[in-house]
């Protein structure tokens, strides 16, 4: 029975996709069922692990033209399959305000699908529209990078309050997984001084493993590759795979 986790935080440029694509590649590594299920516009999970041009994709699933289990594809990877998307979600969060339970057409999608994964990573878009309250409503809990950088927390309160409003009123076991530090940097302060704040702010919620900045990590998805697949040795590729270890140990 998969564990659904939605990688969100409406704040851009956080590490959010790569870590839904890193961390789902170094589950699947430890030989766990994953499926990755992209639902930005932008479709950067997609094309980080080489998908891309698919004439199916998670929009055709939130419209019902397509039934989830049709959509998925197999990645290179062993134990990683993927629901792609692509440039046609863009329009997807207009045409769904019609829908009837327009917050629950994912959820009805996935649901099925749970006793073929042991985990599904959604990698949802910065923003807290339609498509990640489709995400929040589908998942059992959230799982919040945050960058160790100025305004590190501007924006995480609104974000806990759309996690709260889920809970409330479509999705009342949603859990926060954990919050995960990006983008640390040991040679600055101010690294060290967010990792603190973040800490603070959200306790024994916070990730013990800290995602570094890294080259290979930021090179990884011009190559269409995770980053354990690119440079297994490198920084990145080993934060992520600590990572996985420690969401296997609390799961």
């Amino acid at each position: 029975m998969a564990k659904i986790i939605t990688v969100a935080n409406q704040k851009g440029g956080v590490g959010k996709t790569t870590t839904a694509i890193n961390l789902s590649a170094s589950l699947a590594a430890a030989e766990k069922k994953v499926l990755l299920i992209d639902i930005d516009p932008q479709s950067n999970s997609s094309s980080g692990i080489n998908i891309g041009g698919t004439t199916s994709s998670v929009y055709d699933v939130l419209i019902g033209m397509e039934d989830a289990s049709k959509v998925i594809v197999a990645t290179s990877m062993p134990f990683l399959d993927i629901i792609p998307a692509n440039i046609d979600l863009v329009g997807a969060e207009i045409e769904m305000v019609d829908f009837e339970n327009r917050e629950k057409l994912l959820k009805k999608q996935i649901d099925p699908l749970r006793d073929r994964y042991d985990f599904i990573i959604i990698d949802s878009p910065p923003s807290l529209g339609l498509l990640t309250l489709n995400a929040l409503t589908a998942s059992d809990s959230v799982l919040i990078p945050v960058q160790c950088e100025y305004f590190a927390l501007e924006g995480l309160a609104q974000l806990l309050n759309t996690i709260n409003i889920v809970k409330q009123h479509f999705n009342q076991d949603l859990s926060i997984e954990g919050v995960l530090l990006t983008m640390y940097d040991v040679r600055l302060n101010l690294s060290q001084q967010v990792a603190e704040e973040v800490k603070k702010f959200f306790g024994d919620k916070v990730f013990k493993t800290i995602i570094h900045r890294n080259v290979k990590l930021s090179e990884a998805p011009s190559h269409g590759k995770p980053v354990l697949y690119y440079d297994a040795l490198s920084t990145g590729a080993k934060n992520y795979i600590a990572l996985a270890s420690e969401l296997l140990g609390r799961n």
